[in-house]
């Protein structure tokens, strides 16, 4: 995948993600505006129930005095013995001598008539001192001839037991009904639907940012295999080449003639052959350690006589530009259980990758002490050092470090990748520190 069409992705997600988020907002903005009308019109249709509701009880309860008015041959003004206390509560001035089932009875066929169907609760007051004399619950049904089913009084005070005075009662009308109907209509603010809104652009973009992080991972993915693959190609072909150039000399020459032409040749394939084993060797042991198949093989082993070894080996090599190497073994117990063969191979790529990326002669100081139960092993260079940008990501497979026009050095870019692992199996850790242009340094810390 190029550029050109991650770039089209990109764009093309983009636009979806806001088009969503448009006709979110569209619909969200409608549904809130049918949302607010359908509240407006139901609180109206409320408001006017409610009206409706308080006009049929003051027209029965002020029918229900009318009728003990006219019981008691009282013809007094009845004008605000009707009083509202609230939605669902009403009081009623009287000064007669009142039976509770009489009013009972009058409460009733009242409400019927004036189509009240509500259960309701009464009580007879004695004005005096503002206690209760009577109570009773009566419960609406539909069901019985009147509409209303008569319940258990809310006090132990019985008809037979009441005592009247001339004067000073009022009844209370109680409603309960009223109260739980509004009690229903009380429910929690909903969350804005513009939180929803925000919740799901948020899963919407976080999906499409990990698809194209995994995109443009891949694609990197795709462009370090590439470069690898003809990394290999090329390191391979260059010593198979010069096998077959030598092989075909050798069998133009005459042997007997030129003998040490053909010692020659034969030296350069020996050479070409071991450069191209240890290629694929590199490669083989970077696909085993990707799929855990490497096995240590520890014993006790010398560090310094393993970089006295490499040292001479080195510096014997007269085409390794020059290489000097510098020694301080201060480490004064330098034995530690290690793999014997990777740990060889981890010093010489870290002094391979010294000399390759060094652009004058190559000088190597390489320093041992003790660090607690490890031992600090620490290789610096006089190379051309890593950018900043670069250094976190050189322990990367396949990576190779940007060198633009310097220099073109050949490799694979597993070098790091391997000996960061081998470090990590063997239990221990690699630092690195650069200077461009100055230098490099890592820094080895194994347990013993």
């Amino acid at each position: 995948m190029n550029r050109k069409t991650i770039n089209a992705v990109i764009i093309l997600g983009v636009i979806s993600v806001l088009s969503i988020l448009m006709v979110q907002i569209f619909w969200i903005k409608n549904t809130n505006s049918l949302h607010e009308t359908t509240i407006a019109i139901q609180e109206k249709e409320d408001s006017l129930n409610m009206v409706h509701f308080e006009e049929h009880v003051r027209i029965a309860l002020r029918n229900v005095l009318e009728d003990i008015s006219k019981t008691k041959g009282d013809s007094s003004d009845l004008v605000g013995a009707v009083k509202k206390i609230q939605d669902d509560y009403y009081s009623v001035d009287i000064n007669e001598e009142l039976h509770p089932f009489y009013l009972e009875n009058l409460l009733k066929r009242q409400f019927y008539n004036q189509n009240v169907q509500h259960s309701f609760q009464y009580g007879i007051y004695d004005c005096f001192n503002d206690s209760i004399v009577f109570g009773k619950l009566i419960q609406y049904t539909n069901e019985t001839d009147g509409g209303f089913l008569a319940s258990d009084t809310i006090n132990n005070v019985t008809s037979e037991a009441m005592k009247w005075k001339k004067d000073g009662h009022y009844f209370t009308v109680f409603f309960p009904e009223i109260v739980t109907e509004n009690n229903n209509q009380i429910q929690l603010k909903p969350y804005s639907p513009y939180l929803y809104l925000f919740i799901i652009v948020i899963f919407v973009l976080l999906f499409f940012a990990f698809a194209v992080i995994v995109i443009l991972k891949q694609k990197k993915l795709s462009e370090v295999k590439t470069d690898f693959i003809n990394n290999m190609t090329h390191e391979l072909k260059t010593p198979i080449s010069t096998i077959g150039l030598s092989s075909e000399m050798i069998l133009r020459s005459d042997i007997e003639k030129d003998p040490e032409k053909i010692k020659k040749y034969a030296g350069l394939i020996f050479k070409e052959n071991k450069r191209l084993e240890k290629q694929v060797e590199r490669v083989l042991n970077v696909a085993k350690l990707d799929k855990n198949e490497i096995v240590l093989k520890k014993e006790d082993f010398n560090i310094h006589e393993l970089l006295l070894e490499v040292k001479e080996t080195i510096e014997l090599d007269g085409e390794e530009k020059d290489a000097e190497i510098k020694l301080t073994l201060n480490s004064i117990n330098a034995t530690t259980l290690v793999d014997p063969v990777h740990i060889t191979n981890v010093v010489y790529n870290l002094i391979d990758n010294a000399i390759k990326y060094c652009e004058q002669k190559p000088i190597i100081s390489i320093r041992t002490e003790d660090n607690g139960n490890e031992i600090k092993i620490t290789f610096q260079d006089n190379g051309i050092g890593i950018k900043k940008e670069n250094v976190k990501m050189i322990f990367e497979k396949f990576y190779r470090v940007p060198t633009g026009n310097i220099h073109n050095v050949k490799g694979f870019g597993i070098g790091l990748y391997y000996v960061k692992k081998i470090i990590d199996t063997h239990k221990g850790t690699i630092n690195v520190k650069s200077q461009y242009g100055v230098g490099s340094e890592f820094t080895i810390f194994l347990p013993k």
